[in-house]
C-alpha cells in the first residue's frame, strides 16, 4: 500500500514540568502541572497528519517489553491511519525527553535517546511506499542515505527539519523543502539571507511568530498571529505538518506555511506537543475564527 508520508525520527515519552522559575543550584521546587505524553519532533508531524486523513508511515524504533514502546506502537494504532511496519520492536530501553518550561518559550529540555532510538535505520524498501518523506532531527549518515534514497529514485519528495545536525552542501539542493528555525539558520548561514541556502524550497520560522518562505527563487514573510504562550514544545512539528499537507495538496508553499502557523499557534497555548491535535474539520473553522484563508475548499 502507498503511503502519502513516512515520518523518520526519534520516539520518547515526554516529561514537562510547568514552573514559576527554575531551580537554583541544589534547590527543589515545586512545579505548577505536569504532562506525561508521547513525543519525537516527526512523530508528532505524523500525528497531526494522520488525523488530517492522510496515510502516514514510520521509521523508529520502540522496545518490546517496555511499556513506553507499547505505548507509541498503540497510540499510533488507535488513531488511524499509522501504518507500525516501518518501527522495530527491540530489546532496548525506550527515549525520554524531560523538560522544565517557565514562561511558556523559556525551557531546560535533558533527553535520554535510550537504545532503541539508537538502533533506528533507514528502510529502503519500507521508503519506496512514501510520496513524501519527513525527517527530523536524525544522525547525519541516516539524512545521507534517504536524501539520496528519494533523489535517486525519483517521484518521493523529502522535507528536512534539520534542527542541529550538520546538512552537507552536495545534499541542500536535493532536498525539497529544508525547515528551520531562524536561530538554527543564522547559525548555519550566519545571517537571514535566505538565497545562502541551496535547497530547493526553504522555510524559516521567525522568533515571536511568523516565517520568512522562499519558494523557489520568490521568497516571502507570512505573519505570525498572537498567542500566549504556555508551552512550545512541539510548536515546530506542527508547524511542519502544516506545510507537508498543505504541498501534498497542491497549495503553494506560502499558503502552506500558514497552516503551519496557525498549527503552531494552537500547539503553543497547550502543555505537551501533542494536546493541541484536532481533526481537520476543527482546523478549517480555527481558520476561519483567526482570518486566514486557506485554500481547503481545492483539497
Amino acid at each position: 500500500m502507498k503511503l502519502d508520508v513516512i515520518g523518520i525520527g526519534n520516539l520518547n515519552y515526554d516529561i514537562i514540568f510547568t514552573l514559576e522559575r527554575f531551580p537554583e543550584f541544589h534547590e527543589k521546587i515545586s512545579a505548577k502541572g505536569a504532562h506525561f505524553g508521547l513525543g519525537g519532533a516527526a512523530a508528532n508531524t505524523i500525528s497531526w497528519l494522520a488525523h488530517f486523513g492522510l496515510k502516514t508511515g514510520y521509521i523508529g524504533g520502540a522496545v518490546g517489553n517496555d511499556d513506553v514502546g507499547e505505548m507509541h506502537i498503540k497510540y499510533f494504532r488507535s488513531i488511524g491511519g499509522v501504518d507500525t511496519g516501518g518501527i522495530d520492536v527491540v530489546e532496548e530501553p525506550s527515549g525520554v525527553a524531560v523538560a522544565m518550561v517557565a514562561g511558556g518559550d523559556d525551557k531546560r529540555i535533558v533527553k535520554y535517546p535510550g537504545g532503541a532510538n539508537l538502533r533506528r535505520r533507514f528502510k529502503p524498501e519500507y521508503a519506496s511506499r512514501a510520496k513524501f518523506l519527513h525527517l527530523s532531527s536524525n544522525p547525519p549518515e541516516l539524512i545521507e542515505e534517504a536524501v539520496n534514497f528519494a533523489s535517486q529514485k525519483g517521484g518521493i519528495r523529502v522535507s528536512l527539519d534539520i534542527g542541529e545536525a550538520p546538512l552537507p552542501r552536495e545534499l541542500e539542493n536535493k532536498v525539497d523543502y529544508l525547515m528551520m528555525n531562524e536561530d538554527e539558520y543564522r547559525r548555519k548561514y550566519g545571517s537571514l539571507d535566505l538565497s545562502l541556502c541551496r535547497a530547493k524550497n526553504l522555510v524559516v520560522t521567525l522568533n515571536g511568530g511568523g516565517a520568512l518562505v522562499r519558494e523557489g527563487n520568490n521568497v516571502f514573510e507570512v505573519r505570525g498571529l498572537s498567542a500566549r504562550v504556555v508551552d512550545s514544545t512541539g510548536a515546530g512539528d506542527s508547524f511542519d505538518a502544516g506545510v507537508i499537507y498543505g504541498v501534498l495538496n497542491g497549495w503553494s508553499l506560502l499558503d502552506s506555511a500558514k497552516l503551519g502557523m496557525l498549527l503552531a499557534y494552537l500547539t503553543v497555548q497547550k502543555v505537551g506537543a501533542r494536546s493541541a491535535i484536532v481533526p481537520l474539520d476543527d482546523v478549517k473553522r480555527m481558520a476561519k475564527e483567526v482570518g486566514l484563508d486557506l485554500p481547503f475548499n481545492r483539497t
